[in-house]
């Protein structure tokens, strides 16, 4: 590993999560920054949101919604997916992957959805008290 190419990892990990990454500790961090990140999520060929809408996929088939809810979150904060868009991803996803799986990626699209709308509520009032 290069400084450069950590540099390129945590680069890529923020474009991809909204927010700062620090570098972290240990042997898992440096190979998703340094491979994941520096280098696949960084090929040509296909976008952020193309690979984001890869990865959905292939997490809802594992059942593996748990950990999709991170790049959901991740899509609405970059603004690369809205409201209409998830619904319509989980829905479609029920096609091919099973409906019991797809219906619970829609159920979690919905949990972080209502968390981000009661945020936003709540922030409110912050804001016009500024």
């Amino acid at each position: 590993m290069t400084d450069d190419t950590r540099t390129r990892g945590l680069a890529m990990m923020e474009k991809v999560y909204g927010f700062e990454m620090q570098d972290g500790p240990g042997a898992h961090f440096a190979v998703t920054a340094d491979h994941l990140f520096a280098d696949i999520w960084s090929r040509p060929g296909l976008s952020i949101r193309d690979r984001r809408l890869l990865l959905l996929g292939a997490l809802t088939a594992q059942g593996l919604v748990d950990v999709a809810e991170i790049q959901v979150g991740a899509a609405l904060h970059n603004e690369e997916l809205d409201e209409d868009q998830l619904r319509e991803i989980a829905l479609f996803l029920c096609h091919y992957v099973g409906w019991p799986l797809g219906t619970k990626l829609d159920a979690m699209i919905g949990g972080v959805l209502h968390k981000r709308k009661k945020a936003a509520r709540a922030a409110a009032p912050d804001a016009e008290a500024t």
